[in-house]
């Protein structure tokens, strides 16, 4: 299924110059997954306690910059021998503890449906679990849409723009992150199939 995920390659080839200017002056992949974090828990803090909407336009920048910094940490660990086990640790945690640091504080905003931001998380954390599970298993990593979290990042971000810039939240937004959360177990579902899928044809 189609993913914003394909887009990555594109991306990396423009950032490309900045990560090699990165591990000239001695900055690790690790040190740019933390601040990855680091300023998603920022993020998350100025939602959940300043009462201006337009602290919403923070997620559109901050989901922009986290996706830069997640791109250039994997391309210092690949393309400048920085590849260790701690980093395949502080990445896969720091996607699911910076999602949830972002987007739970959502919910208590007026307006934004509690329920419905506490199940789009949790199935956002299953759905990388699964992602991650595939490797347990002896298939790859599964990054498999319908909803990973490239999607899950721009369709917030969406939202983020849409309030903080002075449209209301009511109905139509209750509407759409259910059908995010929908999408998100879609996506459980789809990277556990390819999973087993994978599998198979590996052993045909």
């Amino acid at each position: 299924m189609p993913s914003i995920y394909q887009l990555k390659p594109a991306f990396q080839g423009l950032l490309r110059p900045l990560v090699r200017a990165l591990a000239r002056m001695g900055v690790t992949a690790n040190q740019v997954t933390i601040a990855a974090v680091v300023l998603c828990v920022a993020v998350g803090i100025a939602i959940g306690t300043v009462d201006d909407p337009r602290v919403l336009l923070l997620l559109p920048v901050a989901l922009f910059a986290r996706m830069a910094l997640n791109a250039i940490d994997g391309m210092l660990a690949r393309e400048h021998a920085q590849q260790s086990k701690l980093g395949a640790v502080l990445n896969e945690l720091g996607d699911v503890v910076g999602d949830a640091a972002m987007y739970l504080p959502l919910a208590l905003r007026p307006g934004f449906p509690a329920a419905a931001i506490v199940v789009f998380v949790l199935l956002g954390v299953v759905a990388e679990m699964t992602g991650v599970i595939g490797v347990q298993i002896g298939a790859s990593r599964r990054y498999d849409g319908p909803f990973g979290k490239s999607d899950r990042a721009f369709a917030i971000g969406a939202i983020g723009l849409l309030t903080g810039s002075g449209v209301a939240a009511g109905a139509w937004l209750a509407w759409l992150l259910w059908a995010m959360a929908l999408l998100s177990a879609l996506t459980v579902i789809h990277r556990a199939r390819r999973a087993l899928v994978e599998l198979r044809e590996g052993k045909a």
